[in-house]
């Protein structure tokens, strides 16, 4: 299926101060997070972010909190996946949009639980691989593979960019565009 700007939901995962020095690569997370924001931003795509036991963990990093439209939700959660969280499920469903594109950390932990979680519900689930990672590589290919399995679709920041812009020659294709650059 292609992405719809129109039909999807942009859910950032566990993207925290005190996690993400421990993630491998963290630095290519946060800039294609911030991508993904940026882009979701520009084309209506509504955005969740959960936080796992900030107390312990922290908040969101600043560099992807400052991409967060107003308003955006910011659950905090102590399930590993976002769907054994009420909160999250209701903001889920309030939205009604049959597309989730997940970004975050960790790969084969809160994001993977939160991919099958939402699997399970039916959701068409789209994971952005360079926009996830874990502690180790290992870790995250064993997590793209699971969820590969499981009917979780398997795509790239670009990917998704282009897919929500369906078109050149747009106002919002030069903002948009201008982020792969």
């Amino acid at each position: 299926m292609i992405l719809r700007a129109q039909e999807s939901v942009l859910v950032v995962v566990d993207v925290q101060e005190r996690l993400l020095p421990a993630i491998h690569e963290s630095e290519r997370v946060v800039r294609h997070a911030g991508m993904l924001l940026k882009a979701a931003a520009a084309l209506s795509v509504p955005v969740l972010v959960t936080e796992q036991y900030p107390r312990g963990l922290g908040p969101t990093v600043e560099a992807v909190r400052a991409h967060l439209p107003p308003g955006t939700p910011v659950i905090e959660k102590i399930t590993f996946g976002c769907t054994g969280e009420p909160a999250f499920n209701a903001a889920v469903e309030e939205l009604k949009r049959p597309q989730i594109v997940l970004c975050g950390t960790e790969a084969h932990v809160c994001v993977m639980q939160t991919a099958l979680g939402l699997r399970q519900q039916g959701h068409a689930v789209y994971l952005v691989a360079d926009a996830v990672s874990s502690r180790t590589p290992a870790n995250h290919a064993a997590a793209l593979e699971r969820m590969r399995a499981a009917g979780v679709t398997i795509v790239t920041t670009e990917m998704v960019l282009f897919e929500w812009m369906e078109r050149a020659g747009t106002p919002v294709f030069k903002v948009v565009s201008a982020l792969v650059k």
